[in-house]
């Protein structure tokens, strides 16, 4: 399953379901798809993700430190924050513009 983020504050943005369900979590939404986020309601989420992220790279880091046996499987990860960077520029865009964001597949 595929999900697209839009506004009409910036270019739709799609990204695989199980990482857009995540974000969606991660933004202090339930996943629900299709769902929305109103544009008074968009510099929480955006601000709630961003917190995610960065705790979620924190601990990345410390069990990097903690596991350096599979360098292989290591390489191959996208890490979470570069996945979110798109959704992160659209959130930032329909913040900005005072624009709502909705998802859907």
């Amino acid at each position: 399953m595929l999900v697209t983020f839009s506004s009409d504050a910036y270019a739709d943005i799609t990204l695989f379901g199980d990482q857009a369900m995540q974000l969606i979590e991660m933004m202090g939404h339930s996943r629900v798809v299709p769902g929305a986020i109103l544009a008074a309601d968009v510099p929480a989420a955006l601000a709630t993700l961003q917190r995610a992220i960065t705790d979620t790279a924190d601990v990345a880091k410390n069990a990097d430190k903690n596991d350096e046996d599979d360098d292989e499987t290591k390489e191959d990860q996208v890490p979470l924050s570069t996945r979110a960077f798109p959704l992160l520029q659209l959130l930032h865009a329909a913040a900005s513009e005072n624009a709502d964001v909705l998802w859907h597949n």
